[in-house]
């Protein structure tokens, strides 16, 4: 902002008054260059150096308040911060998790099921399935350094395909890429068989 700033006012002290005015004007409409903009005595236009060093000493920096004095200054910050992985769990467990409802008469069938809403007890069954599964995803994501929009779309292309031959019918596994690969093996998790059905006839 400044060296556009610096580019829009170079030669302008020779403009008459009028024109620096008006070119002033114009320049009031763009708060990022506004700010570091000042006028002289006599009327010329400045990069207002002072405001800059003012908020060089701030940049990147905010100021954060707790009602408990116990709280490190990094404990405050970090829990700013985790914030927004907050807001964004809140948003998982509506939209990610919502399945359609489905009403259920069994005991089991209820206590399985996410969506149930039409008892108390069903709606707290809900919240703990919800969360323990929102509690998988937050693991997969702090043990791969990656987003979970991201660890799904790569896994789903592991795929599953049924063959059939004068033999019989068997099913094989897609290769891992080395992507998936890479999730597996930080999830401690091992990796498909390349074979995982055989007919018995074989």
């Amino acid at each position: 902002m400044v060296a556009q700033l610096e580019e829009a006012i170079t030669g302008t002290d020779k403009l008459k008054a009028t024109e620096r005015a008006h070119l002033a004007g114009q320049l009031s409409t763009k708060p990022g260059l506004k700010r570091y903009l000042r006028s002289t005595p006599g009327g010329l236009l400045r990069i207002d150096k002072k405001k800059i060093a003012a908020e060089a000493n701030l940049y990147g920096k905010y100021l954060l308040r707790s009602s408990d004095p116990k709280l490190s200054a990094e404990d405050i910050a970090l829990g700013y911060k985790s914030l927004l992985e907050v807001e964004r769990g809140w948003r998982d467990l509506k939209q990610i998790l919502d399945l359609r409802p489905v009403y259920h008469r069994r005991e089991d069938r209820i206590h399985a099921h996410i969506c149930g809403r039409s008892r108390n007890y069903v709606i707290v069954h809900n919240i703990l399935l919800c969360w323990l599964a929102l509690l998988l995803i937050r693991v997969a994501e702090n043990a791969t350094g990656q987003t979970w929009n991201r660890l799904r779309a790569e896994l789903q292309r592991l795929q599953a395909a049924t063959f059939t031959g004068p033999a019989g019918t068997y099913r094989q596994t897609s290769e891992p890429t080395k992507p998936q690969r890479d999730i597996l093996t930080a999830l401690d998790i091992p990796a498909p068989k390349k074979v995982i059905e055989l007919p018995t006839t074989l």
